[in-house]
């Protein structure tokens, strides 16, 4: 473990300085070439200001600065939004082995704020393997129940809710840069986690 640590460490750096010689343009370009669920974007990400577990207000304006991995689900998802959470973890665990920790952050919105309490809301990240030093779980709260789902319209992905109560939706992970500039979506759950450790790294590197 030790040892991949280390080379993910030496990986970064060498990318980093990849990144300062060459435009983050050239490098999503070489994403998008080896990474077949990777969708570029490059438009202003739509903005939100929503509440953590604990009621403590966030909105995008308050992330700017750091690179933010979004995505949307649901605690009471029986299927995807489990594996999903897993996906983002395998991430995050790459991130924070790398001084890249302070610098990201991993958002989940829940689209059922009605069920997702707080209680429900503070214990579905240790479930799943998210470090709590960045990863936030959002909800709108349960007196407005249709916000987050109208907030996922906006990002592109629809949640409909079928006679049983499940939400039928599709699987993607959104990347927004330090300037609130929603860069990238990765669709599904199939994606190589270093290709997107390395876009990650790229957007925390990239100043312009």
């Amino acid at each position: 473990m030790l040892l991949a640590v280390a080379w993910l460490v030496v990986a970064l750096a060498a990318l980093a300085s990849s990144a300062r010689a060459h435009s983050l343009e050239e490098l999503e370009g070489a994403l998008g070439a080896r990474e077949r669920y990777l969708e570029i974007v490059n438009r202003p990400a739509p903005v939100f200001a929503l509440e953590d577990a604990r009621g403590r207000a966030l909105s995008l304006a308050d992330l700017r600065g750091t690179v933010v991995v979004l995505y949307f689900i649901y605690a009471s998802c029986p299927d995807v939004c489990p594996l999903h959470s897993e996906a983002v973890a395998a991430v995050q665990a790459r991130v924070n082995a790398t001084p890249m920790r302070d610098l990201v952050r991993f958002v989940a919105v829940t689209t059922d704020p009605e069920h997702d309490t707080p209680e429900v809301m503070e214990g579905y990240g240790p479930a799943h393997g998210l470090d709590p030093a960045n990863w936030t779980f959002l909800t709108s709260g349960g007196g407005r129940t249709d916000e987050t789902r109208a907030l996922a319209e906006r990002f592109g992905l629809k949640f409909t809710t079928e006679k049983r109560g499940y939400q039928v939706h599709g699987v993607v992970t959104h990347l927004i840069d330090k300037s609130g500039t929603l860069r990238a979506r990765y669709h599904g759950l199939r994606f190589n986690p270093v290709n997107m450790v390395v876009h990650i790294n790229a957007l925390v590197n990239d100043d312009h």
